[in-house]
């Protein structure tokens, strides 16, 4: 395992969420995070009410693991922390983290790096290696197995590496209008992408028209 030199003291640590929030669309993240704003729809909805039925249960014993639910995490390493859905601990002493997403595995990693990042914070934390977890989602009702190799891990410490420096910096990006993305998330409203772009289009037109 990496060195465990810390970057940030307790205080510091920004949430593991925001990474996902992060890889999926930074201005998001910023809103979020920085900006403060957070509005549900029904996609949030369903999502919140699958981690309330996870969070929920107690600890659970079964044949081959103990469960623990809502397990909270943290890596002064990363600089980040949160709180692991469920942690299956096998009878050899391996962990299998499991994190709940609603709807069908994506075209993109911001599930996984999510994943990941609670996966580095176990084996910091308890000095082990967790080499897989999975991704459980609601539609399916399957799990997705995640392994966690070099490139997942190097996308995931580069991607806290970002939102840190993101957030210490205090700048929200400016806004990418992407329709499949944008017209579906619960914070529209509040960055308004298409709105914004026309903006600058008609700024930047301006701008050319007065230096003609």
């Amino acid at each position: 395992m990496p060195g465990t030199h810390p970057i940030a003291e307790e205080d510091d640590l920004i949430p593991i969420s925001a990474l996902q929030h992060m890889l999926y669309c930074p201005r998001q993240c910023a809103l979020i995070h920085l900006e403060r704003h957070w509005a549900e729809n029904r996609y949030t909805a369903e999502g919140r009410i699958l981690h309330s039925r996870v969070d929920s249960g107690a600890t659970e014993s079964r044949p081959s693991a103990r469960v623990e639910r809502s397990v909270p995490v943290r890596s002064l390493r990363v600089g980040i922390a949160g709180v692991v859905d469920v942690v299956e601990i096998h009878t050899d002493g391996s962990l299998y983290p499991i994190e709940y997403k609603r709807g069908r595995p994506k075209s993109h990693r911001a599930d996984e790096v999510q994943l990941c990042a609670q996966a580095l914070c176990l084996e910091e934390m308890l000095d082990t290696s967790v080499p897989e977890g999975a991704l459980f989602y609601g539609r399916s009702r399957r799990r997705k197995p995640v392994e966690f190799n070099r490139e997942l891990r190097r996308i995931t410490e580069r991607v806290a590496a970002d939102t840190r420096e993101m957030i210490a910096a205090g700048r929200t990006p400016p806004p990418e209008y992407e329709p499949r993305k944008c017209d579906n998330c619960s914070l529209n409203e509040f960055c308004q992408p298409r709105a914004v772009r026309a903006q600058d289009a008609v700024r930047d037109w301006l701008l050319t028209a007065i230096e003609r």
